[in-house]
């Protein structure tokens, strides 16, 4: 890894409009959302909705990633993921979202999430994650997922493999009447497996009507998380692990977020339903 030579920002294009008739979350325009009120479990109606919403985040993501490749910029990927979901009826979730200025999130190599896309070329041996979110039917669907740029190192490739295992486990951890804490017990347990860091300042969180409901699921072991997981509670899991350590520095951006060490990260995110028995994934293609 030593031969890869850090990120830095690149210019980015005009802000891409949005059509008229699609409807804007509540936070558009504002420095900040409304505070979410609500309850965290949804009704079905809600969370039908939520599906149709993930369904089209993970179908702007899949787009978006065809056309990883070498010599690529990440502001490309941006313009797919977003034409996608405009054409779907959608609006891009982070487009506006407390000023952020693209319709996904792009982080290259050492940054651990929230890379804004930019005129930055892709280059052989990378790796990027795209996340992004949809909003339609008042509710939102959020995804994410690493994807490898070429021919990539073997470090970096059990990176993303093993962060990618990490969401797996933790999905399969969530059942009724367990507590938030198994989530990020299950994650933190496997990434010692192999030495990983586990980012803590950057966690999942509810997600419904509102991008980010106020329920907070950190991925590591925290004991003081100890809501109880109910049938019908609707959040997202996604965890960040690193080659080296868990902290960070923060770009000049105010989003971009790269490892304190510069080492590589991997993340895989998305949106859940708490079922009777354990939990169904809304963000599926």
């Amino acid at each position: 890894m030593s031969g890869q030579s850090l990120l830095v920002p690149g210019e980015l294009s005009p802000n891409r409009s949005v059509p008229g008739n699609i409807r804007r979350p509540e936070y558009v325009g504002k420095p900040a959302p409304t505070p979410y009120t609500g309850p965290e479990v949804q009704t079905p109606e809600t969370i039908e909705a939520m599906r149709v919403a993930g369904r089209i985040a993970a179908r702007a993501m899949e787009e978006a990633a065809k056309l990883i490749a070498p010599g690529v910029t990440t502001d490309e990927l941006d313009r797919v993921a977003h034409e996608y979901m405009c054409d779907h009826g959608a609006y891009p979730s982070t487009l506006g979202y407390r000023g952020f200025p693209k319709s996904l999130c792009t982080s290259v190599n050492e940054v651990i999430c929230h890379g804004i896309p930019d005129s930055t070329v892709l280059r052989d041996g990378d790796i990027v994650n795209l996340d992004v979110t949809a909003y339609i039917g008042g509710v939102h669907g959020d995804n994410n997922a690493t994807y490898l740029v070429g021919d990539v190192d073997e470090e970096s490739r059990l990176l993303v493999e093993r962060t990618r295992e990490s969401l797996n486990r933790a999905i399969k951890a969530v059942r009724p009447g367990r507590q938030i804490n198994i989530i990020g017990r299950v994650i933190e347990s496997y990434a010692k497996r192999f030495g990983y860091g586990v980012v803590r300042d950057f966690t999942g969180h509810g997600i419904n009507s509102s991008f980010h409901s106020g329920l907070i699921i950190p991925h590591y072991d925290s004991p003081h998380a100890t809501t109880v997981i109910r049938p019908g509670m609707t959040f997202t899991i996604e965890p960040m692990l690193t080659l080296g350590t868990h902290e960070y520095e923060m770009w000049d951006d105010g989003w971009t977020v790269v490892t304190k060490d510069r080492k590589r990260t991997a993340q895989f995110e998305h949106t859940l339903v708490v079922t009777e028995t354990g939990a169904e994934i809304l963000t599926l293609p």
